[in-house]
C-alpha cells in the first residue's frame, strides 16, 4: 500500500476526495480542478484512495484524475526537453515512453542503451566509409544484439517504446528507428529521419554542401538494416504512385522526430476504448511542431 503524501491541509484533501462520487459533474469537475492544483505528489494518496475504495465509478475517476495529473508533468518536462539548448534523442524517447509507462525506470533503459553504444563503438574506427560504418552498425544491432521488427499486422503500443524495444528486443519500424537515431547520436553518426508517406526511413546525411542544404547520401530502413539508393526512393514513389516532394527526402530535426513517433504511437491506440489518449498524443506533437 502507497504511502499517504502529507501536504496542505488534510482537512481539505479528504474533504475533496470524499467528494469525488459526487454525481453532479458540475461539482466533481470543480473538485477534480482543485485536486489537480495540488500536483503529482498527490498522485500516491490517490492511489490509495482508490485501493480502499470498491466502488468501480469512484475508481475510474481517480484513474483519471491520476491520468491527467501525469500527463500534466509530462508536457512540463516536454516542454523543458524542447527548450533546451540542444535536444538529444534519447530524452525526448524516455518522455515518449512515458507516456505509456509514467512510473518508467529511465536510467536502466539509459544503461542499456549506453551498453550497446559501447558494443558498436569498439568495432567503428576513422577509417570506415559511411557505407562500412552503417554495415558494422548493423552487425552489432541486428546481429549481436539480435534486434528484429514486429509485423504491422501484430504491432502494440509497447512495440513503439524504446524501453520495450531494448527490452524485447523487437519493435515497429518506427521503434527500431528511434532506438536506432539514438545510438546514432551517441556515436555521432550523422542519420537522421526523414518523412515518407506510411514509413519511417532513416538517411546517412553528407556533410552540408556549398548551397547550405543538408542530403542524403543514401538510406537505410530500421526493420532490419536494408540499404537504399535514392533510385530506391524513386521507384517506392512511383510504386504508390505518390509525386516524389523533396520535403519527403528532408531530414527532421530531433524535434520533429519525436512529434513524428508521437503521431505514430497515437495509432497504436483503440480508437473506441482509448480515443483521449490518440488525442492527448497528436496534441503533444502539434505541441512539439509550434
Amino acid at each position: 500500500m502507497h504511502e499517504i503524501v502529507c501536504m496542505g491541509t488534510s482537512t481539505e484533501i479528504n474533504a475533496l476526495l470524499n467528494l469525488i462520487d459526487d454525481p453532479d459533474e458540475e461539482v466533481f469537475g470543480a473538485v477534480s480542478e482543485r485536486i489537480v492544483d495540488y500536483g503529482t505528489t498527490i498522485i500516491p494518496t490517490l492511489e490509495h484512495w482508490w485501493e480502499t475504495i470498491p466502488n468501480e465509478q469512484v475508481q475510474g475517476r481517480i484513474e483519471g484524475l491520476i491520468h491527467r495529473l501525469q500527463l500534466r508533468e509530462l508536457k512540463r518536462s516536454f516542454t523543458d526537453w524542447k527548450e533546451a539548448s540542444r535536444n538529444e534523442l534519447l530524452p525526448g524517447a524516455l518522455l515518449v515512453a512515458t507516456f505509456q509507462y509514467p512510473d518508467l525506470a529511465s536510467a536502466s533503459v539509459i544503461t542499456d542503451t549506453e551498453r550497446l553504444r559501447r558494443n558498436i563503438w569498439l568495432e567503428l574506427n576513422n577509417y570506415l566509409t559511411p557505407l562500412e560504418q552503417v554495415n558494422v552498425f548493423h552487425n552489432i544491432l541486428y546481429g549481436y544484439f539480435g534486434l528484429r521488427t514486429t509485423p504491422r499486422e501484430e504491432c502494440k503500443t509497447e512495440d513503439f517504446l524504446i524501453n520495450q524495444v531494448i527490452s524485447n528486443k523487437k519493435g515497429t519500424q518506427a521503434g527500431n528507428g528511434l532506438l536506432y537515431l539514438v545510438l546514432c547520436e551517441l556515436l555521432d553518426l550523422p542519420v537522421r529521419a526523414i518523412q515518407l508517406p506510411d514509413q519511417f526511413i532513416l538517411a546517412y546525411i553528407k556533410p552540408l554542401q556549398d548551397d547550405g542544404m543538408e542530403r542524403a547520401e543514401f538510406f537505410m530502413d530500421p526493420s532490419g538494416g536494408q540499404i537504399y539508393t535514392h533510385r530506391d526512393i524513386e521507384t517506392y514513389f512511383k510504386r504508390i504512385n505518390e509525386p516524389m516532394d523533396q520535403k519527403y527526402l528532408s531530414p527532421l530535426t530531433n524535434i520533429e522526430t519525436i512529434a513524428w513517433a508521437l503521431q505514430l504511437l497515437a495509432k497504436s491506440y483503440d480508437p473506441l476504448k482509448e480515443s483521449y489518449k490518440i488525442a492527448e498524443l497528436k496534441e503533444l506533437a502539434r505541441y512539439l511542431r509550434s
